[in-house]
């Protein structure tokens, strides 16, 4: 009987609550997320742009910094239309395939980005430790394979997860106490048994999270002693500031994703929900809002360019060219 009636346990949809408690201050709420998300969108695209056009930045950096853009315009924009939505215009409802689509793409490009920046560590490596051979390491095709196999690693993956939610009978109603579908948001409504949800949910994040963390953590090892070896005050101190941009970017996506992780697991009965749910969107606003202003400020390259640019240079052309 059970198992004729777990079909009918499917809600058609799901009702995202928002930010629980804080209900009569969505419309505030909204304003700073609107503004990092508009902050973001800008910033990226002009980011992708800028490397498109001038030819100086056509370098396996910069080709990193293209996708980890490119990551942050996806994993920003998979939830936060909605989530404004939801504060503007109260549209709450969400269809229970759209909510598994957008549960993907959410984890997905938050393991792509983790990826990226393990990969933007290797870069620094390979230029700080091997410089001869910088540019005959990172080849066109290299970047190009590492970078797909970076987004096949967070599909593979992630596409579980979907199959996981699906399957489970939801009899405790369809109201989600969050702005998006997070996976284990969804999996709690069900009435079934979720200790392959919890576990497949850990094992994804050990070996991803877990995984680029350790190759972050060797490159700059690596890198450190490099750096400590060299004998010139001027070439340690530039050696560190190309790292300086990346370092900032790795605490903006890594410091609200080990929140988050340990509040799923370990605090969900010592946090206020409310915090938990600002605290997860920060995780996928910050990091898009803030990584064009750091590169932005710390690259010379890439403010040499916008300075150009904003001056109305004639040299635009000549380096473009």
């Amino acid at each position: 009987m059970l198992m004729l009636n777990k079909t009918n346990w499917t809600p058609a949809s799901f009702i995202l609550n928002g930010v629980p408690g804080l209900e009569d201050m969505h419309l505030w709420i909204s304003f700073p997320f609107c503004s990092m998300y508009a902050v973001a969108m800008v910033g990226n695209c002009g980011l992708l742009y800028l490397i498109h056009l001038e030819d100086s930045l056509h370098r396996p950096m910069y080709y990193f910094l293209a996708m980890l853009s490119l990551t942050d315009i996806v994993m920003c924009s998979s939830t936060i239309p909605k989530a404004l939505s939801i504060f503007w215009c109260h549209l709450k409802e969400i269809g229970f395939d759209e909510c598994l689509v957008q549960m993907f793409f959410v984890h997905t490009f938050t393991g792509m980005e983790s990826g990226v920046l393990m990969l933007m560590a290797l870069d620094r490596y390979v230029a700080i430790c091997y410089p001869l051979r910088y540019s005959t390491i990172l080849t066109n095709p290299v970047i190009a394979k590492v970078g797909l196999a970076t987004f096949l690693r967070g599909v593979f993956l992630i596409i579980p997860f979907t199959f996981l939610t699906k399957r489970l009978p939801y009899c405790r109603g369809n109201i989600i106490p969050h702005t998006y579908c997070d996976h284990m948001s969804v999996a709690k409504l069900s009435c079934g048994n979720i200790k392959v949800n919890v576990i497949y949910g850990l094992m994804v994040a050990l070996l991803i999270g877990g995984f680029d963390i350790l190759c972050i953590t060797v490159s700059y090892t690596m890198i450190l002693r490099a750096v400590v070896s060299l004998s010139s005050a001027d070439a340690r101190q530039k050696a560190f500031s190309t790292c300086t941009a990346h370092i900032c970017a790795i605490v903006f996506s890594y410091s609200p994703a080990f929140f988050c992780f340990f509040f799923n697991r370990f605090g969900s009965h010592k946090i206020p929900p409310s915090c938990h749910i600002i605290v997860a969107n920060i995780y996928l606003l910050l990091p898009p809002t803030m990584n064009p202003i750091v590169y932005g400020v710390k690259t010379k390259q890439i403010r040499d360019c916008v300075i150009r640019i904003f001056s109305g240079s004639k040299d635009i052309k000549s380096h473009s060219i």
